[in-house]
Order: C-alpha cells, then structure tokens, then sequence
C-alpha cells in the first residue's frame, strides 16, 4: 500500500530502528553534514534533525542510505522484481479473438490506475505565504567548506515545456543567493534545461515550481533516467501503485505532489545567469563554479507541521549511491530487453554511476563485446559511461575482485582496449573539454580462434565435483 506521504515513510523507517532522532541543536552549516558523512559510512541509519539552529523545522537526512530502507521506500522485498513488473506492463500483447482481448482489459485497468489525479488542495497548502516568501524559515545545508553557499539538495523540480506543455520533474541542485532567489543547475543534457531552452527560444519566462519532500516513490521517480516525455508521476504511481495526487500552484500555472512538505514556486528569466558554486559534489570533488539559471521565488506554500528533507553528497558511498544501485537493478531488465545477450550490469559504487560499468554477455560471435560497448554508448544516460568493461557470463559483475582478476589475466591491451570519443557527464572533470572526451572499453572476455587468437585459452583451475562434495562431507571431521 502507497505511502501516504513522507512522514509515513519516517514512521515505517522509525519502527524498524532505522531512523535516529537528534534533539540537541545542530547547525545546518557544515555540522550536519559531517554528522552524516561518518554515519552514512558506518551503515547508519536516517537521521531525523529536531533542532536545526536557526530554523523551526526540522530537517531530516540519509532517508534511503541502505539497501534495506530502499527496498522500504519502493515497498518491494528486492529491487529487481521492479523491472520485471515493468516488462510485464510493456510487454506487446497483439490480441487475435475476443477473449484474448478481454484479457488486456485488467492490464490496461491498472495502467489507468497510475495516471496523476488532480485535486483541488493539499497538504502543502497549509500555510501560503504571497507577501515575502523567505528561504530563511528552511534549515538549507552547507555541506562541504569550499562550497559556494547553502544548496537545496533534494527538490523535486517541476516545469512544462513552453511548447508542447509536457511535463518533466527532475533533482536539480539550488544554491541559495538570497531569501528569494536561488540558481537552478540545469545541465545541458537534462529536460528541465530543454524546457528553459526552449522559453529562450520563445523569448518567455520559465514557470517553475519546486517541492521538496513527498512520498519514496515520488522522490525516487525525480531522479530515475526515464525516455525524455515520460512522466515521472506517472511512473511515481506504477511504483507506489497509486496515483499520485497533484494540485495546482498558486502564482504559477504547474501541478505539483499535493503530499508534498514545502512547495516554492517561482520562474526563470530567459537569458539570465549568475555564477554558481563550487559543490562538493557526488564524485568526491567540487564541481567548479560556472554559469546557470536563475529561480526567482514569488510564493512558498507548506504543512503547517512541515519536515525539511536534505541529502548530502561526496566521496561515495554517500545516500545517492543507493538510489543510483536501485536504479541500475531496476533498469536492468529493459537494458536487457534491448540487448538480450547481457546477463548482468554493475555501475560500481566507486565509479559514481557514469564513470565505471561493468556488464556480463553471453558471447556468441566475434566482436561481441565490442558491439555491447557501442550499443551501451548509444543508450540514454548510458551514452556518458566512460569506462565499460564486457566479460563472460560465468564472470560475477557484482564481485569486483573476480572482475580485477579477469581484466588482468585476459587483455592484450594493445587488441582489447577500444578508445572512442563521444558525450560524457557535466560533472567529468578530466576531460579537455567540458561534456566531452575519450572513453574506454575493454574486452575481458575469451578470445576465440574466429577473433584472430591463435593460441590455446587456458581453462580456469576448479575442483572436481566428487572431491568437493567429499570434502563437503568430512568437513567437520577434519577439526573445522
């Protein structure tokens, strides 16, 4: 059953001694992101901030740090069952005779079922504030010394397209320059920057409106890499298996979560920028200052008993890396869709998602693997990988030791390494150029004969079975 809201999801998270209460005062510049850093690195739990110094409301952070509290907040026993419901519902059904066709009806009954709702208020509507609509009532972090002030960091950023009037939600960071303005980093490739792209275009202003702090599912879907014009509510409501309710703003014409906690709303003018940053950002170094948008605000809306959710980012593992695994387990089956030779993916946690994936095949003919590499490239947020590494499907992706063991034992770098050039990740600061540089892919896997090698590949050292279960079967005779 869908969590109702955000606080919901704390009280599940309480019950099961996963989130820790913390009464003393602490203060949102710096003091609470090391709190969290050292917990988020011990496996700790979610923190709930009762007092953060200089604000009313409390501030909660870490919501989805673990494996466990994310299978929680999508409400699922393992992450992967998520893509194979997704299959099930994308799956073509060509009906021929009329029974087959009244058996699509129950299918397209629950797609209907996810579709947002519209209703005429909400909880985030407990308090409007019109006349001076101050950030300064918000517990925002600073997190990281060098960073260029105080960021929003878990907002869930609303805006249509000027053209078509399609919606997009997206995560997008906000640094707070004063009470009522804040930057909007838009990167290049994401939609909310098409959207605001596209009002440049038209010579408008951008509306936008933020809301921070909803139900899992809601926050999740904001930060999931779906085909550009798929709704993120709409997929929000396929995850909680309930529509999401959504209400309009008032000062701008947008819909936001009616559940959510804070809701600032506002627009963006076209051709205007201000420097923002630096960010202590996700791959553990600052993501240097630069150019973006800027987000007037001209009307905050909120629960009268409103919770402030932050999350803090850095030298992984951080918050964000569980979010980013949930989304490799439940994108994989889609992945694999496409690619049908693909066993198994691991976006490594050290590779921060875009830097590292490493994917298992069932090789069936030369060139395989290379052909994984360039389809990979070619794929969605896929294309900004700058590191993939092919192996056999006997070869365990989740085990990186088994992974370090097979580049080292089966590349002849100067025929298995493949250098290309394409798009890579705003955040890549290795690169010459900005969003763009060299990317490597390595064949880890056999060498055939019809692949030009020669040689005998030798075979892996195992045991046989009999001496193995032999062995199974003294074992505690022989002492251990």
């Amino acid at each position: 059953m869908a969590y109702k809201d955000l606080r919901e999801f704390i009280g599940v998270l309480e019950s099961h001694g996963l989130l820790k209460r913390i009464k003393a005062e602490v203060d949102p510049i710096l003091e609470i992101a090391e709190i969290n850093d050292r917990v988020v690195k011990e496996g700790g739990p979610a923190l709930f901030f009762e007092n953060p110094k200089g604000s009313k409301i409390p501030c909660v952070v870490n919501l989805f740090g673990s494996y466990e509290r994310m299978r929680l907040a999508l409400e699922v026993r393992d992450l992967d069952d998520i893509g194979a419901q997704m299959l099930e519902f994308l799956e073509p059904e060509i009906p021929t005779n009329l029974m087959e066709k009244l058996k699509t009806i129950p299918k397209l009954k629950r797609l209907s079922d996810f579709i947002p709702k519209k209703v005429r208020s909400g909880p985030c509507k407990d308090v409007i504030i019109r006349d001076m609509p101050l950030l300064n009532i918000l517990p925002i972090l600073k997190t990281w010394p060098e960073d260029g002030g105080r960021f929003i960091t878990l907002p869930m950023v609303f805006t249509n397209d000027p053209e078509t009037g399609v919606r997009n939600c997206g995560m997008y960071r906000m640094q707070v320059y004063d009470e009522n303005t804040t930057g909007m980093h838009w990167h290049m490739h994401k939609d909310g920057a098409r959207h605001y792209r596209n009002a440049e275009r038209l010579g408008k202003r951008l509306e936008v409106a933020v809301a921070i702090g909803s139900d899992p599912a809601v926050i999740y879907s904001s930060t999931a890499p779906l085909p550009e014009g798929i709704d993120e509510m709409l997929f929000a409501g396929f995850l909680r298996k309930s529509p999401v309710e959504m209400v309009r703003c008032e000062t701008v014409e947008i819909e936001v979560p009616a559940n959510s906690e804070i809701v600032l709303e506002g627009y963006c003018e076209p051709y205007e920028r201000r420097i923002e940053g630096p960010f202590g950002d996700h791959t553990g170094y600052y993501s240097l200052s630069d150019e973006f948008p800027v987000f007037h605000i001209t009307c905050i809306t909120h629960r009268k008993d409103a919770i402030y959710p932050a999350t803090i980012v850095g030298k992984p593992p951080m918050e964000d890396c569980f979010m980013a695994k949930a989304t490799e387990r439940i994108f994989l089956p889609l992945l694999k869709r496409q690619l049908p030779e693909v066993v198994d993916m691991n976006l490594p946690i050290e590779g921060v998602f875009h830097n590292m994936a490493i994917v298992s095949i069932d090789k069936r003919y030369p060139g395989h693997a290379r052909r994984i590499m360039y389809a990979l490239w070619g794929m969605g947020q896929m294309s900004f990988t700058k590191m993939i590494i092919v192996v056999d499907k006997w070869v365990d992706v989740q085990n990186p030791s088994e992974v370090l063991w097979r580049i080292g034992n089966n590349i002849d770098p100067k025929r298995d390494v493949v250098i290309v050039e394409g798009p890579l990740d705003v955040l890549e600061h290795a690169s010459d150029i900005p969003a763009y540089g060299g990317k490597m892919g390595i064949d880890a896997t056999k060498k055939w004969p019809s692949e030009g090698f020669k040689r005998q590949w030798p075979n892996d050292i195992t045991m046989s079975d009999e001496i193995k279960k032999l062995v199974d079967t003294r074992w505690k005779e022989y002492g251990f």
